[in-house]
């Protein structure tokens, strides 16, 4: 997977992470840790590290102008953790949104800055 596609996998997901946020608030569900929480966090988690590894090393070799390590580095810390708690109706919603938001905004932005990249390469 190309790390455009991999921004646009995760930018999917965290839409999904807040519908099930929302899902499970509304049926004042708890999740099997073992069965669902557990092996969903595994592959995600997964993917998140490989997407900050190749958006680090694009970053390093196209030198985007609005999206920068820092930026990569927090989206990443951010999903990890709300990848997970989307599962947890007791989760603070303020602070969940906005972790959502703050992440699909970088990866916005990212795929942005690659496109634009790739027009102006073709």
């Amino acid at each position: 997977m190309t790390v455009r596609e991999l921004s646009s996998t995760l930018f999917d997901e965290c839409g999904k992470c807040q519908d099930r946020f929302f899902d499970m608030r509304e049926r004042d569900a708890e999740p099997d840790f073992y069965n669902d929480v557990k092996p969903y966090a595994d592959h995600w988690h997964e993917l998140i590290n490989e997407w900050q590894r190749e958006s680090l090393l694009y970053i390093q070799q196209q030198r985007p102008k609005h999206v920068h390590k820092p930026q990569i580095d927090t989206a990443a810390e951010g999903m990890t953790q709300f990848f997970v708690q989307s599962f947890y109706k007791d989760t603070s919603k303020k602070r969940f949104l906005q972790t959502i938001q703050a992440a699909q905004y970088t990866l916005q932005t990212f795929i942005r800055a690659i496109d634009e990249k790739s027009e102006s390469d073709d």
